[in-house]
């Protein structure tokens, strides 16, 4: 586990340059683009060091990997992240979504185990992760994207990407006026676009 920190905090230092534009070209590596009605933002996801929670989100992005329908019940296999809102928002915190009700309590019919590695940090904006109950390995369907550093959820969440374009549109879904926790006016996530630069990954051999 020594070693994988500095591998981490490299890879880490690469998406914050082009986070902060730096530069026009991204790196290779496995993207997704959320399209809002507060306009585009595009994340780059940590598939090396957060697999399972990669593979998940990926799977539910793209209708491959089966959620419960809260209208039937049954589980289907169709994006869910389509046509969905913002839920829940906390100023300078974080913007939440992945449910489809719309309440944060939605089971989704999965859970998916928890991977906390010592370099990834909520030590600063457009970090995404995933939502969980409190309780150990109980990630599932939601997630959130991080409007300011949040130390005290280190090692409580899954960070499994980070804003690599498009951070002020975070920070503009995060700036709706509030009702609570809840957008006065419903900020839609209308699509997740899973995109990938350069070739696939070279598989582990035994």
């Amino acid at each position: 586990m020594g070693g994988l920190r500095p591998l981490i905090a490299l890879a880490l230092i690469a998406s914050s340059a082009f986070a902060a534009g730096k530069s026009d070209e991204l790196p290779n590596g496995l993207y997704a683009v959320f399209t809002t009605s507060e306009g585009e933002f595009m994340t780059k996801l940590q598939e090396k060091y957060t697999p399972k929670s990669v593979a998940n989100f990926v799977g539910l992005a793209t209708g491959t990997k089966a959620w419960k329908d809260p209208q039937t019940g049954a589980m289907v296999r169709r994006p869910m992240y389509d046509n969905i809102t913002f839920h829940r928002i906390i100023r300078d915190e974080m913007i939440q979504s992945g449910d489809p009700t719309g309440t944060s309590s939605h089971n989704c019919g999965i859970t998916i185990p928890d991977e906390f590695l010592p370099g990834l940090n909520f030590d600063r904006p457009g970090k995404l992760a995933v939502a969980n109950t409190g309780q150990p390995d109980s990630g599932a369907c939601q997630f959130f994207i991080t409007a300011g550093p949040v130390t005290r959820w280190n090692g409580k969440y899954t960070i499994f990407g980070e804003v690599v374009k498009g951070l002020d549109v975070v920070t503009a879904i995060n700036h709706q006026q509030l009702i609570g926790d809840k957008p006065e006016k419903p900020v839609k996530l209308i699509s997740v676009r899973i995109q990938r630069i350069g070739p696939e990954p070279k598989s582990k051999t035994k």
